[in-house]
């Protein structure tokens, strides 16, 4: 396996973690009282949001040529660590 291979894999397998967050943060959402079900539902939006740019640029990365895949890779660093923090953030409410 290449190390873009391996680099996608490993991005792919952290959008799959964050997933079941996500899933865990819809039961939660549920289960709260009214006041505390608004608060929790713009978090789990916001992870979403997140969720769904980190998607995006996964896509891109996959989609990318060879000859790109340097200078992409150097953008996707820089992206990711955006998105995981933004996401991590979200998250770190619902605890």
């Amino acid at each position: 396996m290449s190390d873009r291979e391996q680099y996608i894999e490993k991005a792919k397998a952290k959008i799959d973690e964050w997933n079941a967050e996500i899933d865990k943060m819809k039961a939660k959402v549920e289960e709260a009282d009214a006041d505390a079900r608004i608060e929790y539902q713009k978090q789990l939006d916001e992870a979403r949001k997140q969720r769904d740019e980190a998607e995006a640029k996964l896509k891109e990365m996959r989609e990318a040529s060879d000859d790109a895949w340097t200078d992409m890779k150097a953008g996707f660093d820089r992206a990711w660590d955006s998105i995981s923090g933004a996401f991590n953030n979200a998250m770190s409410r619902f605890r």
